[in-house]
């Protein structure tokens, strides 16, 4: 395969602080590749490199020559005056500077250029690339082209520049959070566009549905080192258990000799002389070996359980609008105990004030919310997560408690719970101005699970958490001995954690449905496909029903009429005889080279003559049966 392109003895520093060291891979023509890391061990750094918006210590990055790369930012910007549509040819590529070059010379005296201008815009169809743009925005639901970058939200300005990078067509698409902002019909139709992709692709998501539906290959980011898993992400997850397991064995290994010579080098120190040198080298390096930590996912947290009673909540008649816009329309809901609730649909159906209404956080226009007593929410929300940059991690933990009981007469220190959500010791002591955006997030889920609540509500709490804090919440989530209601556009996410759903599909319309994500997507595709078939019958029946106008009897009476013209027909009558003759000749000729009684010259001419005459024979039998297929 063609390398589109090669990483090679890469080394990323950020002060002290190494985030890659002596890091290769390749990215071949049409592979897909997936990178795994926890935040803030440089993902997004990696592909900003890649991009060439970042420095780098030492390595190299090698492209094929002329390939166009199309990165899409975590969070992309674009000057604030600019239009959606504007934008669009912001970031000049190929196509836009092509249309620039062309409207310049347009005004320019005597049009310079032109003629070759206009073969290439033909060339690369730049006549049709406004009409793509308004396309792929409307499946990204923008469609104000007009609306000013000021006016929009941060995933609409994200959501445009992924627009952008699908219309310009790369060669190699570089994608950090591709999903993220994206509601589920979107993800999966974007998912359907980069699975069908020729186009090589490299990227960082968290949508585990996606990864496993998109790449063929999953690059794990560990301890500043790269692992390369040649599958899918359900491959990655069996090989990678297996590495841990292998590197667990090493170091207990390591451990046990490391005890031996370290007590060499205490009793020993006068007989370390130069013939020992090799063996006090050894022990430095075995050392390493023994001191190095690996996460233990075998550990689940699990708090202690605050008592909730039988009443959990009851929405009664409920009714919330803005404007013309229906969120909830007489809605009624018993919740159960324990009950683990998903709530999906597009973005601005109502998923997010439905939560809030139910804790009170707004008002409904009509009916109420009737909350059990014991209940007490933990609720993580997209605004909620409010920090001093200047506090350290353990800080904020410990503002909340010092210790976290686990019952039974168990109990975490601060510093031991934030560690569970992969906060080294270390790291507990940075402040919070340095952490990355997906670091803050993990420290806010921390601040709000070790409040210890009986009834957790998680608005998107899938966005900017990598995979392993995500596996950690959901080992988390299905231990808890609590209720759950979950609003996420991860398909995985929901379908390990949720048991019912609430999808809202706008206007106050919303279904009750009992089961997880995948299940309602299999019930929905086959509910579709019957009412197609439902829809095709009944107009079929309702036109048999109909009395025949003039124009339907002649329509009819015309497809009872033979359809080949009296050209196809000649064309047909002749074929048939050129195939009888063709077939007769194949036959005299395989029969005189069997029978041993040709010379040389005659055996070569009629060899020669034998794959024409076969290809002569499929193009006419062809052709004959389009025309027969033709006639009925």
């Amino acid at each position: 395969m063609v390398p589109h392109l090669e990483v090679i003895h890469l080394t990323k520093r950020i002060g002290d602080r190494v985030l890659f060291d002596d890091i290769s891979f390749t990215v071949n023509e049409r592979e897909h590749i997936g990178l795994i890391a926890k935040n803030g061990t440089g993902k997004s750094t990696l592909l900003s490199i890649i991009a060439g918006q970042e420095g780098y210590e030492s390595g190299d990055i090698i492209f094929k020559k002329d390939l166009r790369v199309g990165y899409l930012e975590q969070s992309p910007s674009y000057p604030p005056e600019l239009t959606v549509m504007e934008a669009c040819f912001w970031h000049g590529n190929e196509v836009t500077n092509l249309i620039r070059n062309y409207e310049q010379c347009l005004q320019t005296d005597g049009h310079p250029g032109l003629e070759r201008l206009l073969t290439e815009m033909e060339h690369l169809k730049a006549w049709e690339y406004e009409q793509r743009i308004k396309q792929v925005l409307s499946r990204l639901k923008i469609n104000n082209f007009d609306q000013r970058i000021s006016e929009l939200s941060g995933g609409q300005i994200k959501r445009v520049a992924l627009a952008n990078i699908l219309i310009t067509e790369p060669d190699m698409l570089v994608l950090d959070e591709p999903t993220n902002h994206l509601d589920i019909e979107m993800i999966e139709w974007l998912e359907k566009q980069l699975g069908n992709t020729t186009r090589s692709i490299f990227m960082v998501t968290h949508d585990r549905y996606f990864l496993d539906n998109i790449c063929s290959t999953i690059v794990e980011m560990d301890n500043t080192t790269l692992y390369t898993y040649r599958g899918n992400y359900a491959y990655y997850l069996e090989k990678r258990q297996e590495r841990i397991d292998n590197l667990n064995q090493e170091i207990a290994r390591a451990n046990n000799l490391y005890r031996t010579e370290l007590e060499w080098m205490r009793r020993m120190p006068q007989a370390r002389g130069h013939k020992a040198k090799y063996r006090e080298d050894a022990f430095y390096e075995l050392e390493k070996v023994a001191k190095q930590r690996v996460e233990n996912k075998t550990v689940r947290l699990q708090m202690q359980n605050t008592y909730i009673g039988s009443k959990i909540f009851k929405a009664a008649n409920i009714y919330k609008a803005y404007g013309e816009n229906v969120i909830l329309k007489d809605f009624n809901y018993t919740f159960s105990r324990y009950e683990k609730m998903g709530l999906i649909g597009n973005n601005g159906t109502g998923k997010s004030t439905f939560i809030k209404l139910l804790q009170g956080l707004e008002q409904p226009d009509k009916g109420h919310f009737d909350i059990g007593e014991t209940i007490r929410f933990g609720y993580y929300s997209q605004e909620g997560m409010t920090f001093n940059p200047g506090d350290k991690v353990i800080d904020i933990v410990r503002k909340i408690a010092e210790y976290i009981d686990l019952g039974s007469g168990k109990h975490l220190t601060a510093s031991q719970f934030l560690q569970h959500f992969l906060f080294s010791p270390e790291e507990q002591y940075n402040l919070v101005a340095k952490l990355s955006g997906g670091e803050r997030r993990r420290l806010y889920l921390c601040t709000v699970l070790m409040r210890n609540p009986n009834f957790l509500i998680l608005d998107e709490p899938t966005n900017d958490l990598d995979i392993v804090t995500l596996q950690i919440l959901e080992q988390y989530l299905q231990d808890f001995k609590g209720c759950v209601i979950v609003v996420s556009h991860d398909r995985y996410f929901m379908d390990k954690i949720v048991d019912h759903l609430l999808v809202f599909k706008g206007q106050g319309d919303i279904q009750d449905f009992p089961g997880n994500y995948t299940q309602y997507r299999e019930w929905k595709n086959e509910f579709d496909r019957r009412q197609a078939e439902k829809a095709k019958a009944e107009k079929e029946s309702r036109r048999d029903k109909e009395p025949l106008t003039r124009d339907d009897k002649q329509r009819r009476q015309a497809i009872r009429k033979p359809k080949l013209t009296f050209n196809e027909r000649k064309e047909m009558e002749a074929l048939e005889k050129d195939i009888e003759a063709l077939e007769a000749e194949k036959k005299m000729i395989e029969e005189k080279l069997s029978s041993g009684k040709l010379k040389v010259d005659e055996i070569t001419e009629l060899s020669r003559r034998l794959p024409k005459l076969n290809d002569e024979l499929d193009v006419k039998s062809m052709r004959w049966l389009e025309l027969s297929e033709i006639e009925g």
